[in-house]
């Protein structure tokens, strides 16, 4: 049975010997931790700049479809690490955010933008943070030494 994309950050990890928590756990250098994620992050999305090049440029459509996929694909594989490292249940975590953006419809069920096409909050919408905050106490988060 081929293993979730869960599994294999863990293995990844492991590999790597990179931190992995099974419960919500702030690291004592969570600073310099945070600095250095932020800086790979901001290497993958600098290279969207050679993306954007490549399609100027006249780029074939798979080109370019590649080069996206390849971005979007490395930026997800670092967030999920990321989480590892600091023990957060991504997933739930994702589902609580998605809730929350479906909250921002409107009365009826419908999307509401502005003049620039950005939607906007809805009556019904709610911040995902309180909930968050809710399943990682649950979770029984802890700061490591």
């Amino acid at each position: 049975m081929k293993k979730s994309f869960a599994q294999r950050i863990a293995a990844m990890n492991a590999m790597y010997k990179l931190p992995a928590n099974d419960r919500p756990t702030l690291p004592a250098d969570v600073v310099d931790r945070l600095v250095k994620f932020k800086a790979t992050l901001l290497d993958e999305v600098h290279e969207i700049d050679e993306i954007v090049a490549l399609a100027k440029n006249g780029g074939t459509a798979i080109d370019i479809a590649v080069a996206v996929a390849d971005v979007l694909g490395d930026i997800m594989v670092y967030c999920r690490s990321e989480a590892l490292k600091y023990g957060l249940p991504l997933e739930e975590v994702l589902d609580i955010i998605m809730d929350s953006n479906e909250s921002k419809l409107d009365a009826d069920g419908n999307p509401i933008y502005d003049a620039n096409g950005k939607f906007l909050k809805g009556p019904n919408y709610w911040k995902p943070e309180p909930k968050i905050k809710a399943l990682l106490e649950e979770r029984g988060i802890r700061a490591a030494r």
